[in-house]
């Protein structure tokens, strides 16, 4: 069945976007993932583009399929699957699936890297840090944030439905040039934030007579200055992605290991 003329109106294209976005997490399982999102989400906006009971039955359990990528690219790739099938119909039903299938990968190292690395990391770090010195502007800001790329999600299925496939197909092997400059872009900003995040100092006097000589002021910082909290930083990122303890795991370990240092006056708060 081929259908050449469009039957969605903005207000359908919005209603799709926000029940995918509603119901993208809360369905989640481990046979077909974000399928059953999916199918939520552009039901109705399937039933308009097929009045025919078995062309809407076919289009929904070929959503029902494996569906797995960044909440936000999913608005990118189901807007332009949407199209594609208000163009062509259940014709369009095998491309729409390679489509989703080809794409929801690449899309997914950029989405994870930008909303769920680097946006948190960068943004939740600057956020907090001005909360703990009594701003509450970081908290504005995180709010304020939040609220817009809330409309920018519903901007991403514009984009995707009015030229997603165009746009995807276009940036090819482009896609993980990008996610990989990302990555050393967010990393450096996360290594200049250490010293103003993580915070570590010795207690600790080296004496001989009348001589005292604070180890943390007259040694390491001489040495490089936040030395402990970088060493600190690296040696629970090398347990992290050594698997052997769990995030919770080395977290307790940091709290007891914390508290014996300066029970025994080996660490101290840093002023």
């Amino acid at each position: 069945m081929i259908l050449m003329n469009k039957v969605l109106t903005k207000k359908d294209i919005r209603q799709v976007a926000f029940r995918y976005m509603f119901m993208a997490c809360n369905t989640f399982n481990y046979e077909n993932q974000q399928g059953p999102a999916v199918v939520y989400g552009l039901n109705k906006a399937l039933r308009k583009i097929y009045p025919n009971d078995e062309d809407y039955k076919a289009s929904l359990n070929n959503h029902f399929k494996y569906f797995n990528t960044t909440t936000w690219m999913g608005n990118l790739l189901l807007g332009a699957s949407l199209a594609m099938e208000e163009k062509d119909g259940t014709n369009s039903l095998e491309a729409v699936q390679s489509f989703k299938t080809g794409m929801m990968g690449p899309l997914a190292g950029i989405g994870d890297t930008l909303v769920w690395v680097l946006y948190p990391t960068i943004i939740g770090s600057i956020s907090a840090y001005m909360g703990l010195q009594g701003n509450p502007t970081g908290a504005i800001i995180w709010l304020l944030l939040n609220i817009f790329f809330l409309f920018f999600r519903f901007k991403l299925f514009d984009i995707g439905y009015d030229s997603g496939l165009k746009l995807v197909t276009a940036l090819g092997d482009k896609l993980s040039v990008f996610t990989e400059a990302a990555s050393i872009m967010g990393l450096t900003v996360v290594g200049a934030l250490i010293p103003s995040v993580v915070k570590m100092q010795v207690a600790l006097v080296f004496q001989t007579g009348k001589v005292k000589m604070p180890i943390q002021t007259q040694i390491l910082d001489q040495i490089m200055p936040a030395l402990l909290p970088v060493l600190l930083t690296f040696g629970i990122y090398k347990l992290i992605s050594s698997k052997k303890l769990t995030v919770i795991q080395i977290i307790f370990g940091l709290i007891i290991v914390s508290l014996i240092c300066s029970y025994f006056g080996i660490l101290k708060v840093p002023a």
